[in-house]
């Protein structure tokens, strides 16, 4: 049994609304990276957690920090969320530092089924973070 941690990204879950839902339905479904793993092999979710946000000096370490609740109920792998993959200037060094951190465990970079490329992915998140969000300001001034 392969026992699987994910990681998502902070801004796609905090900012974005992302449920993970591409990510789980892949999972059951062995799609995307998850169809790596052998057909008969069952795969157990040990659980779910979003990075610590874009570094700053002590990126790697909270992220380790955050990693390490994972590891203490034994994962065998951790997969990097397809935002993580497309989204993420960090990834090479978060994969190294777990990866020097935790020997004994597997890093996949990615989850679920591609259907756009992470360029084309990257533009369209991109604009989700452009748009001018409404605020309380613009209720209380009865603004559309």
């Amino acid at each position: 049994m392969a026992r699987i941690g994910i990681l998502t990204c902070s801004n796609a879950t905090q900012d974005l609304g992302c449920s993970s839902v591409s990510c789980l339905a892949d999972l059951r479904k062995r799609r995307g990276t998850f169809a790596d793993y052998p057909a008969g092999e069952p795969l157990d979710l040990v659980g779910i957690i979003n990075c610590p946000g874009c570094p700053t000096l002590t990126g790697p370490e909270k992220l380790l920090r955050r990693v390490r609740a994972l590891t203490e109920f034994r994962v065998d792998v951790i997969h990097f969320t397809y935002c993580m993959k497309a989204l993420c200037p960090f990834k090479e060094k978060y994969k190294t530092a777990l990866e020097k951190e935790f020997p004994g465990i597997s890093i996949v970079i990615g989850t679920h089924q591609e259907h756009v490329t992470p360029e084309e992915y990257r533009e369209r998140v991109r604009k989700l973070f452009c748009q001018q969000p409404k605020t309380m300001v613009d209720v209380i001034k009865d603004r559309d």
